[in-house]
C-alpha cells in the first residue's frame, strides 16, 4: 500500500541537517503507520493498515530506498494489493483493488473490477510488496533551488494473493521543482508497466503529480499534493486525491512527517492519514 509524499528537494534540506553529509554517504532507517478506507466503486467499505518499513541510502547526486511493508486489509473478500504509489519523501498509503483489480505505483493505480463479491467481512494480513525506489539528480541550479530528478522503482510481487498480484510492477518517473523564496512548486509525471495475468489482467499506466511546498522554519514544512492516474484496466477507475502533509525534524538526525488525504474518485479512497518517523545514521 505505499505511497509517498511528494516533498521537493529543496524542503527536505530544510528538514535535515545531515543532508550535506550525503556526499560522503548518508543513511537512515523509517517506520510509518497508515490507514485508509472507501468503497472503490462498490458498497462495502474496505479498510487499509499498512506499516512500511523503509531504508533509505544518500550518495552526491543518488539516492536508493528499499521499503518493506506489512499490510492489513479488511473487506468484503475480493480485496488485493498491487503496487506501489509514490516516489518521493513524505508520508505512504497503499493503493488497493477489488477482485483481482489492483495497480498503483509512484507511480501506480488502483483497479476495482466488477468481480462478484461476498457479504462476509474478512481481514487478510501479511508482508506487502516490496519496492525498490533509485532517483538521481540530472541537474541543480548553483543555488539549490531548483532542480530535475530522475527516478525507477520495481515492485517486488512478495505478499500472497491476497494482499497482491504476485507480479512485478515497473516504473520510472521525472520531477521537478522550482523554489520562491519560501515556496515551491514541483510536477511530477510517470509511466507504470504492471504486473498482468491472465486472471488479473492490467495495462500499463500514466500518473503525474502536483504539488506546493512551504517551507515554515529552518526545520518544518508543510504542503499541498494533487495526484492523478490512468484506470490499469478495461474495467478500472482512474485516481485522483488530494493530500495535506506536513514535516519537522525531531533532534539532530530525526524527522516526523504526517499526511491526511482525500479521495477524489472511485479509484481512490475516501479518506487516508498517516505518519511516519525516520532517523539518520
Amino acid at each position: 500500500m505505499q505511497r509517498l509524499l511528494w516533498i521537493p528537494v529543496a524542503a527536505l534540506m530544510a528538514v535535515s541537517s545531515n543532508v550535506a553529509a550525503e556526499e560522503e554517504g548518508y543513511l537512515s532507517l523509517g517506520v510509518g503507520f497508515e490507514r485508509s478506507s472507501g468503497k472503490y466503486g462498490g458498497t462495502a467499505t474496505i479498510e487499509s493498515t499498512s506499516i512500511p518499513v523503509t531504508l533509505r541510502y544518500a550518495r552526491d547526486d543518488w539516492s536508493v530506498k528499499l521499503t518493506v511493508p506489512y499490510l492489513s486489509v479488511t473487506g468484503d473478500g475480493s480485496v488485493i494489493i498491487n503496487g506501489i504509489r509514490g516516489s518521493g519523501g513524505g508520508g505512504m498509503r497503499m493503493g488497493i483493488g477489488m477482485g483481482g483489480g489492483g495497480g498503483g505505483g509512484g507511480g501506480g493505480t488502483t483497479t476495482t473490477t466488477t468481480s462478484t463479491t461476498t457479504s462476509t467481512r474478512v481481514t487478510n494480513s501479511g508482508l506487502g510488496d516490496v519496492s525498490l525506489f533509485a532517483s538521481h539528480a540530472l541537474w541543480q541550479n548553483e543555488g539549490g533551488d531548483a532542480g530535475l530528478d530522475a527516478g525507477v522503482r520495481i515492485k517486488f510481487g512478495t505478499a500472497n494473493t491476497m494482499l497482491g498480484s504476485g507480479e512485478n510492477d515497473y516504473a520510472a518517473q521525472v520531477s521537478g521543482y522550482a523554489a520562491f523564496g519560501d515556496v515551491t512548486p514541483g510536477l511530477t509525471l510517470g509511466y507504470e508497466k504492471l504486473g498482468s495475468t491472465a486472471t488479473v489482467p492490467l495495462d500499463g499506466a500514466a500518473y503525474a503529480s502536483a504539488g506546493l511546498d512551504y517551507l515554515l522554519g529552518d526545520e518544518s514544512n508543510m504542503g499541498v499534493e494533487y495526484w492523478y492516474a490512468q484506470p490499469a484496466s478495461a474495467t478500472g477507475y482512474a485516481q485522483r486525491e488530494l493530500t495535506l502533509y506536513a514535516a519537522t525534524q525531531i533532534g539532530e538526525d530525526s524527522s516526523l512527517r504526517a499526511f491526511v488525504m482525500k479521495g477524489l474518485s472511485d479509484g481512490s479512497p475516501d479518506s487516508g492519514f498517516g505518519v511516519s518517523l525516520s532517523s539518520g545514521f
